[in-house]
């Protein structure tokens, strides 16, 4: 059986020693643990307990470079955790464009908000977590650089973890589609799992005291071991420009306006993306009115800054469209023995923050150590590792529950679409135009810096009171009955939006 089955990637020499946990993974097909899915979250763990020697077998369903239109903007948080695991190298050799923050354009009028300088303080380690602090400019020992994201195309970065798998040789990566789990028909605990190579048809079984499952947002067995199904309500439809004028260059950018937001960043040299967010039931994105390419055109092109119309018309003339659902599934523990859940099949919030590769990296950073050789010598053990998990879902939300409700909650006020939701939206930008704290706090949070759930609580509030004071501003005294009555619906509003998420992550 070879470790690789597709010639794109090639194993390194130590990797095809038959050592006796080789042997067992290729001719017998049973290793310590059995990863589904070799993406973002499933080839870091792989990889994670490999190095801490586990025997893995990977498997995914296609080892050509996958083509997505998200998964393309690593936060801050992110970087630090990727570093921490011991694969920055795979940011190397892919294009990958430095970010120092976004550009918030609301109809038309820009503000900058740069990734702070030690925005938890240098007397709370523990809401730094896993970030560290910044860079120190290697020129001025006492100059602190503030900390970088990366943005990239998705599918070189899915290879270069790959190939940084292939290197180790506790893993053997297989080319096949899982199609079902292998359970114990007393117990009901998972013992691994069965597959079918995509070339020849034949199937397979493979065998692991522990399964993690990792196949992502289109996941197969998600709905076999978790309750609730994700929810979208809208799309992100994607251009690729080609040598775009952005109007701050490494910077992420987020376009408001009347429709509902559009993401600009680059991902190479040349190219940029342009993900454009498109509601369900949009009327002019309907059939009827032209279809989505109709709406780009008509409602989205002229709201764009003029210096990147001309190449975001181009896109959309060459006809090289796709699209993605943007989904909310709030996380959940699993009790099933022999099995986890992760990733994107386990937990997804909507991509507008770029907050999904940075909790991947930071779930597997976390469960380096509580899956560790110390802590779980035998993963076969089912009732340590269950409470390793219920320890991992509690654990996480430090970080995790920041990035799912502030996704959530942002995405509702960008893409406001009744007169208080405006409200909220308008006095989020005034929030962001006073600068300080106000750009420090939230931009921290959003970029897995600041891991503490009431500073964003804080912050969600102190942009509707401002809300509710720009409102009170601007009316005259006459007014003041319908003045009270509409700031309380705003505040009314910012709470409808923000507690149904925070109630989410309070579930187990």
């Amino acid at each position: 059986m070879p470790l690789i089955l597709d010639g794109s990637l090639s194993p390194s020499p130590s990797a095809i020693e038959t050592t006796p946990t080789t042997f067992r993974r290729q001719e017998h097909h049973e290793s310590d643990v059995v990863v589904v899915g070799a993406g973002i979250l499933g080839t870091s763990i792989a990889i994670t307990l490999a190095r801490q020697g586990r025997s893995v077998i990977l498997l995914e369903k296609s080892l050509k470079e996958p083509d997505r239109i998200v998964g393309e903007l690593l936060q801050p948080g992110g970087v630090q955790a990727l570093e921490k695991l011991g694969l920055r190298e795979c940011l190397e050799d892919i294009d990958a464009i430095r970010v120092k923050g976004y550009e918030v354009i609301y109809y038309g009028t820009g503000v900058e908000i740069p990734y702070p300088v030690n925005a938890a303080g240098d007397a709370d380690p523990e809401a730094r977590g896993a970030f560290d602090g910044e860079e120190v400019d290697p020129r001025n020992p006492g100059l602190i650089q503030r900390p970088e994201g990366r943005s990239f195309h998705h599918g070189r970065f899915i290879q270069q973890l790959r190939s940084a798998a292939t290197r180790e040789e506790n893993i053997s990566l297989i080319e096949a589609t899982v199609s079902d789990t292998i359970r114990n028909g007393w117990t009901g605990q998972v013992l691994g799992v069965e597959a079918e190579y995509p070339k020849t048809g034949a199937k397979d079984v493979f065998f692991g005291q522990l399964t993690v499952l990792a196949d992502g947002y289109a996941s197969r067995f998600r709905k076999e071991f978790i309750a609730h199904a994700p929810v979208s309500k809208s799309k992100f439809y994607g251009l690729e420009l080609i040598d775009a004028d952005l109007p701050r260059s490494m910077h992420g950018h987020v376009v408001l306006g009347e429709g509902a937001p559009v993401l600009l960043y680059q991902i190479g040299t040349h190219e940029t993306r342009a993900l454009i967010d498109v509601p369900e039931g949009t009327p002019t994105a309907s059939h009827a009115n032209g279809g989505v390419k109709a709406h780009l055109r008509s409602v989205v092109l002229p709201s764009l800054p003029k210096c990147v119309q001309s190449s975001f018309e181009k896109a959309l003339d060459d006809g090289k469209l796709r699209s993605m659902p943007n989904s909310w599934l709030p996380p959940s523990t699993q009790q099933i023995p022999g099995m986890v859940l992760l990733g994107d099949a386990m937990n997804m919030r909507h991509p507008l923050t770029g907050g999904g590769m940075t909790v991947a990296f930071n779930d597997v950073l976390m469960l380096r150590g509580l899956l560790s050789p110390e802590n779980v010598p035998d993963l076969g053990d089912t009732e340590r590792v269950r409470k390793q998990m219920r320890n991992f879902h509690w654990r996480r939300k430090n970080l995790t529950s920041v990035i799912n409700i502030l996704a959530q909650a942002l995405y509702s006020l960008f893409a406001a679409n009744d007169p208080h939701l405006r409200a909220l939206q308008l006095g989020c930008f005034r929030y962001f135009q006073r600068g300080g704290s106000c750009v420090d706090g939230p931009v921290g949070l959003l970029a897995g810096i600041i891991r503490q759930p009431f500073v964003l609580f804080y912050h969600f509030f102190a942009v509707a009171l401002l809300a509710m004071w720009l409102i009170v501003q601007k009316s005259p005294l006459w007014r003041l009955p319908w003045t009270v009555l509409e700031t309380l619906g705003v505040f009314w509003k910012a709470c409808v939006v923000i507690f149904p998420f925070i109630f989410s992550e309070l579930r187990s």
